[in-house]
């Protein structure tokens, strides 16, 4: 019997590598770095084995897919943003009998769902960035969850967020971390003007409703956050349509969910979105 010892909501900007390198934005993005340095430091306390991220930039067209490769090592740069993130080295561990677990668990829950471990597949940047500040010394293995969904509903995605849970309890010996890695509202802000955006929202109406997400996090009233949730994501152009988050709250019960959140780095915007590290009291 395996353990779901932690969950999350956490930001990946790509910004949190420019806040790294000398020039004029470095240590811009500290305060979500400390927040995922934080995460890690619970993980480590807990005795987690491995990292499950639900990556709102792995995109599919058809079907739910795990990358369990056995090791994950390269050097990345970002075809969205390569002016943000390049030359980004990598190596991580990979749990291909987990993957597996979960692909079969979602799949008997009616979403088909295939597991690649022999494959040439490689991270996105949803699990790189976080990896990064989590994973410097390989203390975890990784798992990574296709959740860029371009023709999927998200009541699906919830339902692999509970099987995923139920994998994890009922079929895995080990401890077990699952992050939603992607932003709040995801309007970037047009080109040409960006920079202007860096630390602001592109919109004052989509930092409105931001703000009264983690509001109703904070007030726990998650029967009408998973309820506002489909209608959140089209009209505020929810990142990967959100189904990270339909993943992590179908982990977490959905609507009939009881537990508390603790907000690591608070609400910050970044090129016109909106961003959080969010732990969910499991």
């Amino acid at each position: 019997m395996g353990t779901l010892a932690l969950a999350a909501k956490i930001t990946h900007v790509p910004s949190m590598y420019l806040s790294e390198l000398d020039g004029p934005h470095k240590g811009c993005r500290d305060a979500a770095i400390a927040g995922h340095k934080e995460i890690s430091r619970r993980c480590r306390d807990l005795g987690v084995d491995t990292i499950v991220v639900f990556d709102t930039h792995w995109l599919v067209n058809s079907g739910f897919h795990v990358n369990c490769a056995p090791a994950f090592e390269g050097v990345y740069t970002s075809n969205e943003l390569p002016h943000f993130i390049k030359n980004l080295p990598y190596a991580y561990p990979g749990n291909p009998a987990l993957g597996q677990l979960l692909a079969d668990a979602a799949t008997a829950a009616g979403v088909r769902t295939r597991a690649h471990s022999d494959t040439s597949l490689t991270l996105e940047y949803g699990t790189l960035v976080p990896m990064r500040y989590m994973n410097e010394d390989q203390r975890f293995k990784v798992v990574s969850v296709s959740a860029l969904c371009t023709v999927h509903d998200l009541k699906d995605s919830a339902t692999l967020g509970r099987a995923v849970r139920k994998a994890i309890e009922e079929e895995y010996d080990g401890t077990v971390a699952i992050l939603a890695s992607g932003s709040l509202s995801h309007r970037f802000a047009q080109n040409g003007v960006s920079e202007e955006y860096l630390h602001k929202m592109w919109d004052p109406f989509l930092e409105q409703v931001d703000r009264r997400v983690v509001d109703l996090w904070k007030q726990g009233d998650w029967a009408t956050f998973t309820a506002m949730l489909p209608m959140y994501a089209e009209k505020c152009w929810g990142e990967g349509n959100m189904h990270d988050t339909a993943m992590l709250f179908g982990a977490l019960g959905w609507d009939q969910y009881q537990g508390t959140v603790d907000i690591v780095t608070p609400y910050f915007p970044s090129s016109g979105t909106g961003q959080i590290n969010a732990v969910f009291s499991v």
